[in-house]
């Protein structure tokens, strides 16, 4: 088995830059949404990302093989990853991109009880449940101080980052899927095939049902569709796979945790979005207890180090 690397200037680079992607996308999604829906953003991205996926499979000499067993959780795994964004799209709609990024990105607290309901070998440490506690204090924290400012029509603001919950939900669950079926053996590219399939199927279906597939041709909405495509779903997904392969994952993973923040940013110098005083305290904790959580090997190691210190 190739022996994965720690982290390097190298990784740290790409992983901030991957980081600044995937906190950007709810700002683009939402910018670009009086000229393309979001719903129909994340649906024709889907789609087209999937055909260049399914190019690539084949220009690599692989081939998928519905007999393996991997069809059944990638359909599972696909209208998770569809639902996800489903939510997302229609969530966006009535709370801000700061607050959407928050709430989507607690998924590895429920991916984590998952993978205990499912895995019960996997059990939680003192200090994971720790952090499970912090970041629903903190979720808590900000839906009280969600009084409406900066939101897309100002009319719920509530529903919206109850439907960024929801999609942080069936993200952890996908996760579930993905590590207790067959799909944990299967190329990463594969998995991502069945999801980009899934979304584009489901979230096109969906647009149409809810009239949302009005698409103005304006140089913001060819822009964010080929930034959606090209550099998110494509670019970015590709990149993470690398680095997986690369490096050791729970390092990335600590990484990773910077999305969050990035997509606060965005949204604020981007959008003009308001921080309100309770959404900053409420953050701060989410993303605490997220580190908590997602970060426990990684800090446990700084523990054994410094009780053990490597002699001179």
């Amino acid at each position: 088995m190739e022996q994965r690397k720690a982290i390097d200037g190298k990784a740290s680079g790409l992983m901030l830059l991957t980081c600044a992607i995937w906190g950007l996308q709810q700002a683009v999604l939402k910018g670009a949404a009086p000229d393309v829906s979001p719903v129909f953003q994340i649906a024709l991205r889907s789609g087209i990302s999937a055909v260049m996926v399914f190019a690539l499979i084949y220009a690599r000499g692989d081939r998928i093989c519905l007999s393996d067993g991997t069809w059944k959780p990638g359909i599972a795994a696909g209208l998770l990853f569809a639902l996800e964004f489903l939510l997302v799209g229609a969530g966006l709609r009535y709370t801000t991109a700061s607050h959407m990024v928050i709430f989507l990105y607690t998924a590895p607290v429920f991916a984590a009880l998952g993978l205990l309901w499912k895995l019960p070998d996997e059990r939680l440490a003192l200090t994971q449940w720790l952090g499970i506690g912090v970041a629903f204090a903190g979720i808590v924290v900000t839906f009280t101080g969600n009084n409406g400012s900066g939101a897309p029509d100002g009319s719920n603001p509530l529903l919206g980052d109850l439907l960024g919950l929801g999609a942080a939900i069936a993200w952890g669950a996908t996760t579930v899927v993905i590590r207790t079926t067959r799909l944990s053996n299967s190329p990463s590219t594969h998995t991502l095939l069945y999801q980009l399939i899934g979304g584009f199927v489901v979230l096109l279906t969906a647009a149409i049902l809810m009239d949302q597939t009005y698409f103005h041709p304006t140089p913001r909405a060819f822009a964010a569709m080929t930034f959606q495509i090209f550099v998110v779903s494509f670019g970015s997904l590709l990149l993470w796979f690398w680095l997986l392969r690369q490096y050791l994952a729970s390092r990335l993973g600590v990484l990773s945790f910077l999305t969050p923040l990035f997509g606060i940013a965005f949204g604020v110098l981007l959008l003009d979005e308001p921080l309100e005083p309770n959404f900053v305290a409420g953050s701060l904790l989410v993303l605490l207890g997220i580190l908590l959580v997602g970060g426990y090997g990684w800090i446990q190691q700084i523990m054994v180090r410094r009780q053990n210190p490597a002699p001179r």
